[in-house]
C-alpha cells in the first residue's frame, strides 16, 4: 500500500527526560515503556479537529490551536496544504504534569501519524521543527529537549530552533535509566517561572564544563567521567524546592550507587542513570525516599538506546 492510499494512520510516541541535567532545553532521551498513542485520519475539510482524547489526559483543550498535538498537525497542514484536512484522536499514556515529556509525544506523536497519509512524506528534521511548534502551546517557549528524543530516540542534543541540528549520542551499553514519578502535578510553566533570567559567571563555566565532559564520556564509554560531570549547578538548585524530598532522593540514588540524579524535565519526576547491577538498589532508595513523603510512585528502568516514534497502524 503506498502512502498516497492511506486514510488512517496510529503513531507510537515515547516518553521522555528532558534537560538530563546539565543539558537544559538542549538534551533529552527517550523512555520507550511509557508513550502516547494518536491516531490521524483525513477528512475532505481542510484543518484539523480533535475527535476524541482518552486515557490518564485528564481535561485537555479540544480545540486544536490550544492543544500541543493540534497545534503540531495545523502547523503541518498550514506548511503542506495536502489538499484535505486531518481528525485527531490521542491516547495518553503519559501523566500530565510530571516532566516525563506528555505534552511532547502528544505533537510528536500526531506529526508523525499525519506524515503516513501524505503523498510526500517529510523528513524527520521537518517533523521535528513542526512538533516544536506544538509544544510551546504547553510550555511557553520553544524548544527540543522532549520533542527530539520522542522523535528520533536515545539521547539526542539538539543545537538551534530555527534551524535545528540534531545529534544522537551513543551511550555506554551498562547504563540504565531509573525513572521515578511521583504522584504530584507539576505544570511546566510554573517551574519555568521560577528560574532566574540570569547566572554567575562561574557557574556558566562549571555548567558549560559539566556538559562537555558529560558528552565526552558519552562518546568515549568514560564512565567516570560521566559521574564527574552528571550535576546541574544551575537549573536543579532553583527547583529543588518544588519536589518534596528531592534532597533526599537524590542523595539517597547516589549512596546507592547511581552515576548521577536529577530531575526530569520540569519534575517532578527525577532519575537516575545507574550500572545495571546497582539498578534494584537505585530504585529502592528513590521510592523510599518519595514514601518518606507520602508520595506513592510509577517507575520505569530502561536502555537509554530505545527507539523513538514509528507508525504502529495503518488502515486504507
Amino acid at each position: 500500500m503506498s502512502s498516497v492510499e492511506r486514510r488512517r494512520a496510529t503513531a507510537y510516541a515515547p516518553a521522555s527526560v528532558g534537560n538530563v541535567a546539565i543539558g537544559f532545553d538542549i538534551l533529552g532521551f527517550a523512555i520507550d515503556s511509557l508513550g502516547d498513542r494518536v491516531t490521524v485520519s483525513r477528512r475532505e475539510e481542510p484543518g484539523v479537529e480533535i475527535t476524541a482524547v482518552r486515557g490518564v489526559a485528564g481535561e485537555l483543550p479540544r480545540e486544536a490551536r490550544a492543544n500541543t498535538a493540534g497545534r503540531a498537525l495545523l502547523a503541518l497542514h498550514d506548511a503542506v496544504r495536502p489538499g484535505f484536512g486531518f481528525c485527531l484522536e490521542i491516547d495518553k499514556g503519559i501523566p500530565l504534569g510530571s516532566g516525563l515529556g506528555g505534552s511532547a509525544a502528544s505533537a510528536v506523536g500526531a506529526v508523525v501519524a499525519a506524515n503516513a497519509l501524505l503523498p510526500r512524506p517529510l523528513s524527520r528534521l521537518d517533523l521535528l521543527q513542526f512538533a516544536i511548534a506544538g509544544e510551546a502551546v504547553a510550555s511557553g517557549g520553544r524548544h527540543a529537549d522532549n520533542i527530539a528524543p520522542s522523535l528520533y530516540g536515545g539521547l539526542v542534543l539538539t543545537v538551534g530552533i530555527d534551524h535545528p541540528r540534531v545529534k544522537q549520542i551513543p551511550v555506554p551499553a551498562s547504563i540504565r535509566a531509573v525513572i521515578v514519578h511521583p504522584h504530584m502535578f507539576l505544570a511546566t510553566s510554573q517551574a519555568r517561572a521560577i528560574l532566574s533570567l540570569s547566572v554567575e559567571l562561574s557557574d556558566f563555566v562549571w555548567q558549560t564544563a559539566n556538559l562537555a565532559g558529560f558528552i565526552s564520556g558519552c562518546y568515549t564509554d568514560d564512565l567516570d567521567m560521566i559521574r564527574a560531570s552528571f550535576e546541574d549547578v544551575v537549573i536543579e538548585p532553583q527547583r529543588a524546592a518544588l519536589i518534596p524530598g528531592f534532597q533526599e532522593v537524590r542523595r539517597g540514588a547516589m549512596e546507592a550507587g547511581a552515576l548521577g540524579c536529577s530531575i526530569s524535565g520540569a519534575g517532578p519526576s527525577m532519575f537516575a542513570w545507574s550500572l545495571e547491577a546497582t539498578v534494584p538498589a537505585v530504585l529502592a532508595a528513590m521510592r523510599r525516599e518519595f514514601a518518606r513523603q507520602s508520595l506513592a510512585t510509577d517507575h520505569w528502568v530502561v536502555e537509554v538506546s530505545s527507539p523513538g516514534a514509528r507508525v504502529i497502524e495503518t488502515d486504507a
